[in-house]
């Protein structure tokens, strides 16, 4: 995993579009890139290619992930775990302590890695995706720097298939 940069935009945009069906501009992750204070986005590599990439915004001791993604050909890999583990380790660092995201109601393997982290359902926004309509489930989880966390992160960490060989940048 590497800091995401404009010019790797090209990549994430062909994930972006291969997995939302409603997916972010151009315009818009550079926005969002520009914002290095308040928002943290990563790549993750396997070779010369972009397979998947999430982004952070920062409040306070919360980090909000507003975007994650996984290239179709590379889903079902253990993937979304790293890229999460990855994603969660940098919130830490900056001195998070609670990590929240959306998520739609129907997308079970995507809420079944986000309890995997131990988050939990707390809300619903209703009508939140509106090119389908559907729902978002809001997920939260709390006191990610305890000891307990911790050990449940080295867990998911040693429970990643050994193959999985993502670079930090082509």
């Amino acid at each position: 995993m590497a800091p995401m940069r404009a010019k790797d935009l090209r990549g994430v945009l062909r994930i972006e579009e291969a997995v939302f069906p409603h997916p972010w501009s151009h315009r818009l992750f550079v926005e969002e890139l520009a914002q290095r204070k308040s928002r943290v986005y990563r790549a993750a590599w396997i070779g010369a290619d972009i397979v998947g990439f999430a982004g952070l915004m920062l409040i306070d001791d919360e980090a909000h992930v507003n975007n994650i993604a996984v290239d179709p050909r590379w889903q079902g890999r253990g993937l979304g775990s790293l890229i999460l583990l990855d994603m969660t380790r940098v919130a830490l660092e900056l001195g998070t302590r609670h990590m929240t995201l959306e998520v739609r109601v129907g997308n079970e393997s995507a809420i079944a890695l986000y309890r995997r982290f131990g988050m939990a359902p707390v809300g619903v926004r209703p009508n939140y995706y509106p090119e389908t309509g559907e729902d978002a489930l809001i997920m939260w989880v709390r006191d990610i720097d305890s000891e307990a966390y911790g050990e449940r992160l080295v867990k998911i960490g040693a429970a990643l298939p050994d193959d999985l060989a993502v670079t930090s940048r082509r």
